[in-house]
């Protein structure tokens, strides 16, 4: 078995119109907020994602919810898998990409499992994305999906305390602006983040990774 090397998930940002699949950023480069993680050979652990070892806390926040409630982090949130991604709901194409990936994971589990599972889409544009527009946006995806939004700042400090960057970029010609975030995907098992999920993890090992994490939330384990 290979050894253990560690990775620094480092709010690396990527602009959407760039990259696919879970995790549109490469998660070991970047600057901001970092959190060590364990990258782990194929039969090293228990995740085709990265593992985060030791666990890193869900950070509390203030939010509103996309039916306009306000939400308290990590209390108000009722399922005790959770999926963390940063995006907008303008975004050309990586954000797409990745919540179609999540949707079609979770339609891969057992629906007692999937119910277990609260994927949680926060806005890296809380100027444009109300909680209407995220309501209507998640609807394409799967009405169970959790959009939050938020005070700029708030959502910012959230995003680099769990490695992700946010930050404005380039005015666009149709009058706009590109939004820069990170796209990976964290993973928590209650308030613990135990995984992240990088560019290019495949639907199948996502619904796989989603499977040991709702038996982790089971059992009190991680593993």
């Amino acid at each position: 078995m290979l050894a253990a090397a560690a990775v620094l998930v480092a709010g690396a940002v990527a602009g959407c119109g760039s990259g696919s699949g879970p995790g549109g950023s490469d998660p070991a480069a970047g600057a901001g907020s970092a959190v060590v993680v364990e990258s782990r050979s194929d039969d090293g652990g228990p995740y085709a994602g990265i593992e985060v070892d030791p666990p890193f806390a869900l950070p509390p926040a203030a939010l509103t919810r996309d039916d306009g409630t306000r939400v308290q982090l990590p209390s108000d949130l009722d399922r005790p898998v959770r999926l963390f991604f940063f995006g907008y709901t303008r975004c050309p194409d990586i954000c797409s990409l990745v919540m179609a990936d999540l949707t079609l994971a979770v339609a891969r589990l057992p629906a007692e499992a999937a119910e277990q599972v609260q994927v949680v889409l926060v806005t890296s544009d809380p100027a444009r994305d109300t909680p209407v527009a995220l309501r209507a946006y998640l609807d394409r995806f799967d009405p169970g999906f959790t959009g939050l939004t938020g005070d700029l700042d708030t959502i910012t400090r959230v995003a680099e305390q769990m490695g992700v960057a946010v930050e404005d970029g380039p005015r666009l010609p149709s009058g706009g602006y590109e939004v820069r975030h990170g796209a990976q995907v964290t993973g928590f098992v209650g308030s613990d983040g135990v995984v992240v999920w990088p560019q290019g993890t495949s639907v199948d090992d996502l619904a796989g990774d989603l499977a040991r994490l709702v038996a982790a939330a089971g059992t009190g384990t991680r593993q």
